[in-house]
């Protein structure tokens, strides 16, 4: 911050404020900066910062030191230390509080929002403030379940009801509107100091910058005042829809970043009491984050808790086996080992640079390869094509390859079976990382995936970088002269891995994803495959492999049905496989079970929520757009595999260039599958699943409309027929005509 007059212009607030009352009295004292500063025994450039604002909450040693230096009277320091701390304060603009449930506030009065759709919309414009937020980001936040014909008045009404909202009543301070119309859709025209996020971003912003990182004591004042912004997650009390918005997301990242800075500054400080509760309040809403646990172990430890650190570590190994069915990784075991050494908290220097930090330490190799599946079966030419991974010709070597498929269909089994297969190729180790692009949790940043690797590579935790770009460099550079594989699973799009993808020749990356990743194909030079469902004689081998091939033997015609149930997903099959293992039952006898409505539901395996084909099929629906999801719940209500334009269009109410954007769309994310241009079909098990997704009244309407369009193109094609036949120009037979019509 600087030295000019705060946003209120209330001089009260500005003789009230810490720096410029110490400004004021070291000039009455006669002192220059470095004077007072050496005399009081704190460093020039804090002063420097306490008395331009930087530093909102000096601490009291030091303004007790700075006034005995400047000859304070006992009521002077008194004053001094109520004095305000600079925190943002606007009595006459509204202020939004998104760090936390939604609150607009006048001064500390809210004001009451009670409105659902104000809410929403309040929620999203002061998550993307200062861009604008786009019409159609609006449109799908305000309904999720798709808008009325009427949504763009309904929207401007909304507007229009927030504006006034956001008044502050004063005609001559207020601005022309509080939300201006843009090219695209509307932006919120408030100071960033108005919403609690900015305020937050720009203190964070400001900490971050060099000199402050150096400054221990200025970091450690500067991002507590920044967390104290936080009243829980953002938008706690918001729908799920706006929470789940990258700007929600990216915000709740940014408060894991700044809170494990505060920790690791409070650790050198030795001041971990006062980053206890900070992180405590964290870890209740990122339950499986390792960091922030590590971090509140070592904090717990060196605050004299061992008792509960060691506790802390304990909750957290039972949480990720009961739900992710891992151990805790490398950070948090070192930290729990640190504690039951009794080892304290190394105290390495945040800024030093210049030492061995910055590079590898004798370190195991990597292999962090998960294990692999006895039963796998196929996929002798997607092998094929990995297998340019580690040609020993380097012109024809590959460097990267994406496997990308619908849902359950074997990417990551395909890569790790692979992986474990070619090991020796390697000899610098194996790294592997769920990015969670598709997952229940939040898609991993690369910052954070780098942060892993390069601990993986031997960089302490204490010497990693800040920077992403920084570290992606370092990444690259430890990489340089290595042999080693990189498998990047459940990726969410090309931006995700982009970082993680060294530039050493002798290193191979394999990236799996729901999505096409066409720009790593275009721009990368990646090798794409593209898996399916498997063929039958392949789906049957797999069933094998788990129930006993004499069991398949003696029920084939009922294993190539039950295979066929499932569509040729090996998670469909294994699933199967598995529960007449567990039921011993006789194949035919489960087939009887899983026909019918509901077969979506039957495909999982008691108490194993990852284990169940609705599960996976929810990730990659619950990552579309609005329309794109409408568009394919409706797809499920049609008969066959095939998907035509014109039917897709009817059961949309739509065009067909519409809804061929939309099917694309689909193809993209890999829930239809486009055989030709204009031509797509549905798997089996994505139909039942999209059927059982479309509400009765939506099934009821789009059956009509489909049903009223087939019986208008029948009559078309009579007339057309009839026609053709009167000028002599079409040869029917036969006493009835076909829907098709003659083609003479």
């Amino acid at each position: 911050m600087s030295d000019t007059p705060s946003a209120t212009g209330d001089p009260r607030e500005e003789r009230g404020a810490v720096g410029p009352r110490i400004q004021a009295l070291r000039r009455r004292a006669g002192l220059s900066q470095e004077a007072a500063a050496s005399r009081a025994g704190i460093s020039t450039r804090a002063l420097r910062d306490i008395e331009r604002g930087r530093a909102r909450r000096p601490r009291p040693r030091t303004l007790r030191s700075l006034a005995a230096t400047l000859g304070l009277s006992g009521e002077e320091l008194a004053d001094l230390l109520a004095a305000p701390t600079g925190a943002p304060r606007d009595t006459g603009r509204p202020r939004l509080l998104v760090l936390g449930p939604l609150v607009l506030q006048r001064g500390r009065t809210p004001l009451p929002v009670t409105s659902p759709m104000l809410r929403r919309l309040l929620g999203l414009l002061a998550l993307k403030h200062p861009e604008s937020a786009t019409q159609q980001e609006i449109t799908d936040i305000l309904w999720p379940s798709g808008p009325p014909h009427s949504h763009p008045s309904l929207i401007h009404t909304y507007v229009s009801q927030a504006r006034r909202l956001l008044a502050t009543g004063d005609p001559r301070s207020a601005p022309p509107q509080a939300i201006a119309r843009t090219p695209t859709g509307y932006r919120l025209e408030v100071s960033r100091n108005q919403i609690d996020l900015g305020h937050f971003d720009e203190v964070l912003t400001q900490a971050q910058r060099p000199h402050r990182v150096q400054d221990r004591e200025a970091l450690f004042t500067s991002l507590t005042g920044a967390l104290r912004n936080w009243r829980g997650p953002v938008l706690a009390d918001a729908d799920p829809v706006l929470r789940r918005h990258p700007a929600a997301v990216a915000a709740d990242e940014r408060r894991v970043r700044a809170t494990l800075l505060h920790a690791d500054t409070a650790l050198l400080l030795r001041r971990s009491g006062e980053a206890v509760p900070v992180l405590a309040a964290l870890v209740n809403t990122e339950p499986l984050h390792e960091g922030l646990h590590a971090r509140l172990i070592l904090g717990l430890a060196d605050s004299g808790e061992q008792a509960a650190a060691l506790d802390v570590f304990g909750r957290l190994r039972d949480r990720l086996d009961e739900e992710l069915g891992i151990e805790p990784g490398a950070e948090v075991s070192e930290a729990h080992l640190r504690v039951l050494r009794g080892q304290l908290p190394r105290t390495q220097r945040l800024d030093d640079s210049a030492s061995a930090g910055r590079t590898a330490t004798t370190h195991p190799i990597p292999a962090q390869l998960p294990a692999v599946a006895d039963a796998y079966v196929g996929r002798r030419s997607q092998t094929r094509v990995l297998d340019t991974l580690v040609l020993s010709d380097p012109a024809r070597r590959s460097h990267l390859a994406v496997v990308v498929g619908a849902p359950g269909i074997g990417k990551t089994a395909l890569a790790t079976h692979w992986a474990h297969a070619r090991r020796e190729h390697f000899a610098d180790g194996q790294l592997f990382i769920d990015l969670r692009g598709y997952s229940r949790l939040p898609a991993l940043r690369p910052g954070d995936v780098l942060a892993q690797f390069l601990r993986a590579l031997g960089v302490r935790s204490h010497d990693l970088p800040q920077d992403e770009d920084e570290a992606a460099a370092l990444y690259r550079t430890l990489l340089a002269d290595r042999r080693l594989l990189v498998v990047l699973d459940n990726a969410r799009d090309a931006e995700q891995v982009r970082p993680l993808i060294p530039g050493a020749r002798g290193c191979a990356v394999v990236i799996t994803s729901r999505g096409e990743l066409s720009g790593l194909v275009s721009g990368d030079g990646a090798r794409r495959i593209a898996l399916d469902a498997l063929d039958p004689d392949e789906a049957c081998r797999l069933l094998s492999s788990i129930v006993g091939a004499c069991n398949v033997a003696a029920e084939k015609e009922a294993a190539r049905r039950l295979v066929a149930l499932c569509g040729g997903l090996p998670l469909a099959i294994r699933i199967a496989a598995a529960n007449l293992v567990a039921g011993n039952a006789r194949i035919a006898d489960h087939c009887a079970e899983l026909e019918g409505e509901g077969l979506i539901g039957r495909l999982r395996i008691e108490g194993d929520r990852r284990s169940a084909v609705r599960a996976a099929f929810d990730l990659s629906y619950r990552a579309l757009p609005a329309g794109a999801r409408r568009m394919f719940r409706l797809l499920g209500l049609l008969p066959g595999r095939e998907v035509t334009l014109e039917d897709a269009a009817a059961l949309a109410d739509s065009t067909p260039a519409a809804v061929a954007r939309l099917l694309v769309g689909l193809a993209d994310a890999h829930l239809v599958r486009q055989r030709a241009v204009g031509r797509f079909e549905l798997d089996v098990l994505l139909r039942a699943y999209a059927r059982e997704l479309a509400s009765g009244e939506e099934a009821h309407a789009a059956r009509r409309r489909l049903d009223h369009a087939r019986a208008r193109e029948l009559i078309r094609s009579v007339d057309g027929q009839e026609r053709r036949q009167e000028r002599g120009e079409g040869n029917c037979s036969g006493s009835s005509v076909s829907s098709a019509g003659c083609r003479g």
